[in-house]
């Protein structure tokens, strides 16, 4: 037997920072060796919200730069781009004509996002789940790699999955195969440097909040310093009183390739003005070959185009089937 399939991407939004990185791409690297993996920038998503066209093209790029930068292999894995595949699209409308409005009305994110945007939230935002299913489903995946906030999203793509099939297949040949989520219990979720109870973001107004991959290592180190922390001194591990504290420890331990045993023994009696410095120059030294294999890329763009191209023919071969299956099980016409 084969390998077992994975899919996974990001958003070509703002800079790729620690959270992106230890919660999913580093994971990525892992699964590579052990999975066929499917990696691409979802740039249809990235429309969602308000966007700057002229930095889109460019993002897409530097997300590409940044997986292989990262430990992404091309030759192992299909790095590619969403909208590149147009199947992505034709399928999400598909599937938009079987789903419920009301399972995507009670989605927590399309809610939080919501009440950000007011009036000039889309049907983009409300829709995102559904494209998503379609991202995940187009590639038949055994396995999808996720957070702890994207569970709900992979539920859905299992619902639509299991409505096509009841609908329109039968129970010995099922049209999609549903796929299983893959949860890593470390470095799942990264939080804000402002605050520990949430999470790490791209979107967040406030730079201090999260580390770039590409910060300078003088920024790393201001970040740190003005890091969130709490009076006590004497640094734990699971305190639900400390997030701060335990988020800050969680990113030392990942960066510094440590037990969290090990760091809880480590740090028992540091106080902050100690620990800030060592973490920060952990993840100095941490992101320095990744930033050094980045800038390589970002100026060769010959290459860039060429993992895309090769990884979006590659993505296509196996999409176009899978939409081709769905529109045949739905009733359409061949094209002629």
């Amino acid at each position: 037997m084969g390998k077992q399939r994975i899919l996974s991407g990001i958003q070509p939004t703002g800079n790729l920072h620690l959270g992106n990185y230890l919660g999913a791409i580093r994971n990525w690297v892992e699964l590579q060796e052990e999975y066929e993996a499917f990696l691409f920038m979802a740039d249809l998503h990235a429309i969602t919200v308000p966007h700057d066209p002229a930095q889109l093209a460019e993002n897409t790029y530097k997300v590409a730069a940044t997986y292989i930068a990262c430990g992404i292999d091309p030759e192992k894995a299909t790095i590619f781009v969403q909208s590149h595949v147009s199947a992505h699209a034709e399928l999400a409308w598909l599937f938009n004509c079987i789903t419920p409005l009301n399972w995507l009305e009670r989605m927590i994110q399309f809610k939080e996002k919501a009440i950000k945007q007011g009036e000039n939230v889309s049907i983009g935002l409300l829709d995102y789940p559904v494209l998503q299913a379609a991202d995940i489903l187009l590639y038949e995946p055994d396995r999808v790699p996720v957070g702890e906030d994207q569970k709900q999203h992979l539920e859905l793509t299992r619902d639509i999955a299991a409505r096509l099939n009841h609908q329109f297949g039968t129970e010995k040949a099922p049209i999609l195969k549903i796929p299983e989520p893959l949860i890593r219990e470390v470095g799942a979720r990264v939080m804000s440097l402002t605050d520990g109870t949430k999470k790490m973001s791209k979107s967040d107004p406030s730079d201090q909040s999260r580390i770039d991959l590409t910060d300078a290592p003088e920024a790393i180190i201001r970040k740190f310093k003005r890091a969130k922390t709490d009076p006590l001194r004497g640094l734990e591990f699971d305190n639900p009183e400390r997030p701060e504290c335990h988020n800050l420890l969680s990113l030392y331990a990942l960066l510094a390739g440590k037990s969290k045993q090990a760091v809880a023994e480590e740090c028992r009696e540091m106080g902050w003005g100690q620990f800030k410095p060592l973490l920060a120059e952990t993840a100095v030294e941490a992101l320095r070959p990744i930033q050094t294999r980045y800038s390589e890329l970002m100026d060769d763009r010959t290459y860039l185009e060429k993992v895309l191209r090769q990884g979006n023919e590659r993505a296509g071969a196996i999409a176009f089937q899978t939409l081709a299956k769905v529109k045949d099980a739905l009733g359409y016409s061949k094209p002629l």
